[in-house]
């Protein structure tokens, strides 16, 4: 069997994202070299790894094995660069990292900056992802640590408090609702709204809520970032629910304004989520230890109803 850790960490990257195009983004490679890779692998090992769908791949039971097995090549790998960092004194690589939106933008430049000035060995491979997209990837093993909402159901991953915020109503600044200071969301379902994407979490948490009300939500347009939906709200397209963070660092850039929330569901904490601290590299622990030297972080699990994310 001929195949190297390029292959291996190709492969797992091609099965966690379903699709052999994305995998190659994620594993840096053209999209032709990393199908001349599976292709190789597949020769080599005598087996097909991946069944081609029309909206996919899937691993087959020998890519399953296999995957498995990469896993803990790679993590093997990993440990002997970091023990073998310590004879020539460069302790570096890279940490695997994946955080949603809210996190992303409002607590981790800051945090990184640090982190990066004070290990200039040290790479942080960042992604952003939807916190349920996340917790199966740390879960996996795809990544090291993520962060997301401290509501979503992390299952047996260790998870530890990082920062609260609040969802906050978003309107134009001419709006009707500009001068109130804080309304119910079944005060504001006959309004037009701008959402996320339908499959993110917070979306459909959005939805449930309105159906309890009573009422569904009047989407007009559904996005993948707070960003874009900000802007959209600024011309008048509708309003949207954003976390405080974000709606207050947009304030500045664009004609909006948060109007807070009076539901319980709207505040809500953020977690980082690791499979253990025990079995991160040393360069992981590193990066653990310093976004929450801050916190006085301690293990924390959701309520058992929490719902958004």
């Amino acid at each position: 069997m001929r195949f190297d850790l390029t292959d291996l960490a190709l492969f797992l990257h091609v099965v966690q994202a379903g699709s052999i195009t994305h995998g190659a983004a994620r594993a840096n490679l053209a999209l032709a070299a990393a199908s001349a890779r599976i292709r190789n692998l597949e020769a080599s090992l005598g087996a097909p790894l991946l069944e081609r769908r029309r909206q996919g791949v899937v691993p087959t039971p020998a890519g399953l094995k296999l995957a498995t097995h990469a896993r803990v090549m790679l993590a093997q790998a990993d440990r002997l660069r970091d023990d073998l960092a310590g004879f020539s004194g460069e302790f570096g690589g890279s940490v695997r990292m994946l955080s949603n939106t809210n996190a992303l933008t409002a607590f981790l430049p800051e945090a990184l900056s640090g982190f990066l000035a004070a290990h200039p060995r040290i790479n942080v491979e960042l992604q952003e992802m939807l916190s349920d997209e996340i917790v199966e990837c740390i879960a996996d093993g795809s990544a090291d640590i993520g962060i997301v909402a401290g509501t979503v159901d992390t299952g047996a991953l260790e998870t530890y408090a990082y920062r609260s915020d609040r969802f906050v109503l978003i309107v134009p600044a001419a709006h009707a609702l500009a001068g109130v200071d804080e309304i119910a969301f079944r005060d504001v379902l006959d309004e037009d709204f701008i959402g996320l994407d339908r499959s993110s979490a917070l979306q459909r948490f959005l939805a449930r809520q309105a159906l309890v009300a009573g009422k569904p939500i009047k989407l007009r347009v559904q996005l993948r970032s707070f960003d874009a939906m900000c802007r959209l709200v600024e011309a008048g397209v509708g309003v949207g629910i954003v976390p405080e963070t974000t709606a207050h660092s947009m304030r500045r850039l664009l004609k909006v304004v948060p109007v807070a929330l009076s539901d319980a569901w709207a505040s809500r904490e953020l977690l980082v989520c690791v499979q253990s601290r025990q079995a991160l590299n040393a360069r992981a622990r590193r990066l653990l230890d310093h976004l929450l030297a801050d916190t006085g972080a301690a293990p924390f699990m959701p309520a058992p109803d929490a719902e958004p994310s």
